[in-house]
């Protein structure tokens, strides 16, 4: 078996053990930079902007935590006005060709449950998804509504990370003990930084799809799709 096998299968097993023993769980969303790292950095030359959700469930009364985090950045983005067809040239539509990475994993963390600040370590596995998009908006709907839409490129890879950071918090409610409800609710800040150790994929960039005389041509890029993300936002633990 595989070392990433089996610490995926570790992973899971603990993260299964923490939700059927925990007694305090945390939900959040953050914003997220992702800086690209060596050769994929060279391919594509920019950062990505996004977003991410996740959920944890700390061991009672231990520092170890386990989760899920599924987010999602766009590294490139390009729009054009076309006409609507060859025979109908005096409508014209608005083409969007998006990339985007899909970053999803399972994790374990350090960190102490008490405190104003509480710095933390922790370390994931999981898959990154790369897709490049193209769609047709109707910008005569309030909503900007996509007419339709296709998958120029799409691959998987498999992802590990060591990430460290720290929450802040901003707001505890302590229960009182003659109330029915005795959890505890808090509000947090958290920043962490992430490395983002991950494999060989296929993707298309800003420029990479080619249009000639009708026909589509894809310069397609191939590397290692190494990052350093960086995450702020906002926890809220119960």
């Amino acid at each position: 078996m595989k070392t990433s096998t089996k610490s995926a299968m570790i992973l899971a097993l603990f993260f299964a053990s923490s939700l059927l023993n925990a007694q305090q769980f945390t939900t959040g969303a953050n914003f997220t930079l992702g800086k690209p790292q060596g050769e994929f950095e060279k391919n594509i030359d920019r950062n990505g902007y996004g977003g991410s959700l996740f959920f944890m469930a700390h061991a009672p009364n231990s520092p170890l935590a386990a989760g899920v985090e599924v987010g999602i950045l766009n590294y490139g983005h390009e729009s054009r006005r076309e006409p609507f067809s060859t025979t109908i040239p005096d409508v014209t539509v608005k083409v969007n060709t998006n990339n985007n990475a899909v970053l999803s994993s399972i994790f374990l963390r350090l960190q102490p449950q008490q405190g104003f600040i509480r710095p933390y370590v922790g370390g994931s596995i999981g898959f990154s998804y790369f897709y490049t998009e193209t769609s047709i908006e109707d910008e005569d709907f309030d909503d900007n509504e996509d007419i339709a839409s296709t998958t120029n490129l799409d691959d998987f890879t498999f992802a590990y990370s060591g990430d460290f950071g720290a929450s802040l918090l901003l707001y505890k409610n302590i229960p009182d003990v003659r109330s029915e409800m005795q959890r505890t609710f808090e509000v947090l800040f958290d920043f962490k930084a992430r490395y983002l150790n991950s494999g060989e994929a296929e993707y298309l960039k800003e420029g990479s799809i080619r249009r000639e005389n009708g026909k589509v041509t894809y310069d397609i890029s191939r590397s290692r799709t190494e990052m350093m993300t960086y995450h702020f936002g906002f926890l809220f633990r119960f």
